[in-house]
């Protein structure tokens, strides 16, 4: 019992260092992955500035969902170079706003890009790879290259 309630408070306490990574300043970077039922964002909150992805579940014990959080941490460096931001819903009984716009059932992935369009849905986990080629098959991300090899090539001249 003890070292659930420790579980529990540990949990709360990295969740809430999540959530007000959000409200900082943006010269810091906020968590990868954030729970949204417990923060309070929108879609709105990241238009032009991240890709979210949202995982949806009926429960965290999910084996989906529990794998498709396995397979974005292991290769977050991929998704940070990518704006990418990682929101998950586990809790269907609660209609958030986002399970009101994008109705999953059980467990889902979705793509969004930074113009806040659906951009990819899944019914089964993705891993980063197939997901990271669809990014970079996106125009803005395909505009975003373009910029940073340009700037990386006016310093080098």
């Amino acid at each position: 019992m003890k070292h659930t309630l420790s579980l529990v408070i540990t949990a709360f306490f990295a969740v809430s260092a999540a959530s007000s990574a959000w409200a900082q300043s943006t010269t810091d970077e906020p968590e990868l992955i954030v729970p949204m039922d417990v923060v309070e964002l929108n879609l709105n909150d990241f238009l032009w500035e991240k890709r979210p992805i949202v995982v949806f579940a009926d429960t965290p014990r999910d084996p989906a969902f529990i794998r498709q959080l396995d397979l974005l941490e292991a290769r977050s460096d991929a998704l940070a170079a990518r704006d990418v931001v990682i929101l998950t819903d586990t809790n269907p009984d609660e209609l958030s706003p986002l399970r009101e716009k994008l109705r999953p059932r059980g467990f889902m992935l979705v793509l969004i890009g930074k113009d806040g369009g659906v951009k990819l849905r899944k019914p089964f986990p993705w891993s980063v790879r197939e997901l990271t080629r669809a990014i970079d098959k996106m125009p803005l991300r395909q505009q975003e290259i373009r910029d940073r090899n340009a700037a990386a090539s006016g310093l080098d001249g």
